[in-house]
């Protein structure tokens, strides 16, 4: 971690520097010099364990009693060969020749996280990284050196991001389909609703190069940015295709005349409403200051975002209109209406 180019700062709160003895029984030799296991287990106890053996009270106060050496007979390794235990014989062996002692290194507290032993990386980001980049390069370093033993969980600000990522990207498709079916229900037809549709994605690829065009990333906020552009950009897709079936049902063209004459005729609405809201988000795309880094996003997407729609939309949409849309004809109750309005006149 500490070789990438996207982190910086690179820390973990599990650090090996607490030096230790570790201590392990000789058991054959033990065997053959008489000395069992426990008598061992309990001279090392009784000499090194700050084991409380009872209480005694003194002047009305109680004091403990620890069994230990004293701590100058106790703070070097070689002052095991001043302690001895007694074998079955009854005669004293050096306790340091019945023990294997090595150095080791431990670190000098264990965290836990949800009951497991843990180790906390934290890290800062180089510059012009984001915090997706940053979680991109942890867990591709994490799936290349951990086995499928250990876990992972994020916190902070990057467990924050990656909540409130999966939670944006559930509005968005939630959005998607509450509009497809509100348009659906309004020209009772899921052909159209689906050619209006067509501007969501055009718009998206406007707000990704824009984005890529003045050095921003795909954040939080401009994903919000994403989301508004699907009610943003759809009215001019609403434009276009209402009047184009307004023009086959009152006028009974056909759809490419129809669907030409919506575009040309619709051209000044829609490019009114879309530099209206263009320039409405100008000023956050070009904001200054601080909180600069969350206004920049959401101002770049919904600026491109719309102008890129625009341009596009006026020729993608009557292209899938007149590759989808079916003949529009009046409907029975429009029929019925006009025949009785000529009957009473």
């Amino acid at each position: 971690a500490n070789k990438s180019d996207v982190l910086s700062g690179v820390d973990a709160d599990l650090k090996f520097n607490k030096p230790e003895l570790r201590i392990s029984i000789d058991r054959l030799k033990a065997s053959e010099l008489g000395v069992s296991v426990q008598d061992i287990s309990e001279t090392l106890q009784l000499a090194l364990s700050n084991q409380r053996m009872g209480y005694f009270t003194r002047s009305g106060k109680q004091y403990s009693v620890i069994g230990q050496v004293e701590r100058s007979d106790r703070d070097d390794p070689n002052d095991l060969t001043n302690i001895n235990v007694t074998n079955r014989s009854g005669n004293p062996v050096p306790l340091l020749s019945l023990l294997n002692i090595t150095e080791d290194v431990t670190p000098p507290t264990l965290y836990h996280y949800n009951r497991y032993r843990s180790a906390t990386i934290s890290s800062g980001l180089a510059e012009g990284k984001t915090i997706g980049d940053g979680l991109k390069e942890i867990r591709a370093i994490a799936d290349t050196i951990l086995d499928p033993s250990f876990r992972t969980a994020l916190s902070g600000a990057s467990k924050d991001y990656a909540e409130s990522s999966g939670n944006t990207y559930f509005a968005f498709f939630l959005a998607l389909i509450l509009i497809f079916l509100v348009l659906a229900a309004q020209f009772e037809s899921f052909i159209d609703p689906f050619t209006i549709m067509v501007t969501v994605p055009l718009a998206i690829a406007g707000a990704v190069l824009c984005l890529w065009l003045f050095g921003q990333t795909i954040n939080i906020f401009s994903q919000i940015g994403m989301i508004m552009l699907i009610g943003l950009v759809t009215k001019n897709g609403i434009l276009i295709v209402e009047f184009a079936n307004h023009k086959q049902r009152e006028e009974g063209m056909k759809k490419v005349p129809a669907v030409i004459d919506a575009a040309v005729g619709r051209f000044r609405p829609i490019l009114m409403t879309s530099l209206a809201m263009s320039l409405g988000a100008l000023p956050l795309a070009l904001s200054l200051g601080d909180a600069s880094t969350s206004r920049i996003p959401l101002g770049v997407v919904i600026t491109g975002g719309v102008l890129f729609s625009l341009i596009l939309t006026l020729f993608v949409i009557p292209a899938v209109y007149t590759f989808l849309s079916t003949k529009k004809k009046k409907s029975v109750y429009d029929t019925l209406n006009m025949k009785e309005t000529e009957t009473a006149l």
